[in-house]
């Protein structure tokens, strides 16, 4: 028997998104990053600069068995927290990573170089850069190829910056060298109904019918009071693999029509 796919999830660390100081990108990038690959994120989390939420919200995510990334927080300012508290969520020592080292030191060369003046590696302010490659104990880099300061990954929990020019290859690159073994494997699908002038609670029997004769989909239901071309409607539906999505469309339009619901467009979502 073949391994069930991994779930996917998303930790988001920063004050600056709780706050509204800045608006997250992650997210929708990431859920299409994932779809562009036939996957699907499961779940996703955000927690501010507090270093008790970080490092539990990191022991969840660890313990899960999940494949996660987690977006901001691996720099080395004062507010960056996240690789000590990956390092206490795993209950290992820290350490300076000889690669991640290497690429620092290579990247202020690059700097030096692109600034005119000598190279400095004993300078307090190049060797405070360092701590940005201290990682948790048995940890993996993760290459940047924006400036090569390094992310990094323990198990199936993979670290990369809050910036998104960053963070969005150093993601795409994980999934491309890691994951292609689950590329379209369990292809997702999702077909749906507009439903006129019915509730959700007339609804309710028939997506429960659904569901228990085609236990491998999920039916779900997102009513509108409003939108500017169908105005009140159910937009109702089925997904999963598409081997299993069309028998269960097929029941629930079966079951649309026994209840005799004025229906409008059929919409198909990959």
């Amino acid at each position: 028997m073949s391994a069930p796919t991994p779930s996917f999830g998303l930790v988001i660390v920063g004050d600056e998104i709780l706050s509204g100081k800045r608006a997250d990108k992650h997210l929708p990038k990431v859920i299409e990053l994932l779809g562009a690959r036939g996957l699907q994120l499961a779940w996703a989390e955000y927690v501010g600069d507090s270093p008790e939420r970080i490092t539990a919200t990191l022991q969840r995510s660890f313990a899960s068995g999940d494949v996660v990334f987690s977006c901001g927080g691996i720099g080395a300012t004062p507010d960056d927290h996240t690789r000590q508290c990956a390092a206490r969520a795993l209950g290992v020592e820290l350490e300076l990573h000889p690669q991640a080292e290497a690429l620092i030191r290579e990247r202020m060369q690059d700097t030096a170089r692109e600034q005119g003046v000598p190279y400095e590696p004993d300078r307090p302010d190049n060797i405070h850069r360092l701590n940005m490659g201290v990682f948790p104990k048995g940890a993996t880099i993760i290459r940047n190829p924006y400036n090569k300061i390094p992310g990094f990954s323990v198990g199936s929990v993979y670290f990369v910056p809050g910036f998104p020019v960053m963070a969005w290859p150093m993601i795409e690159s994980v999934l491309d060298a890691q994951y292609t073994h689950l590329f379209t494997r369990d292809a997702y699908l999702e077909k749906s109904v507009i439903v006129f002038g019915s509730m959700e609670a007339t609804l309710t029997p028939l997506m429960e019918q659904v569901e228990r004769e085609h236990p491998g989909v999920k039916v779900f239901s997102l009513p509108s009071v409003d939108h500017p071309t169908w105005g009140r409607h159910i937009d109702l539906g089925v997904k999963g693999a598409p081997a299993e999505v069309d028998p269960a469309y097929r029941t629930l339009l079966d079951g649309l029509a026994r209840l005799q619901v004025k229906l409008g467009p059929e919409l198909v979502r990959p």
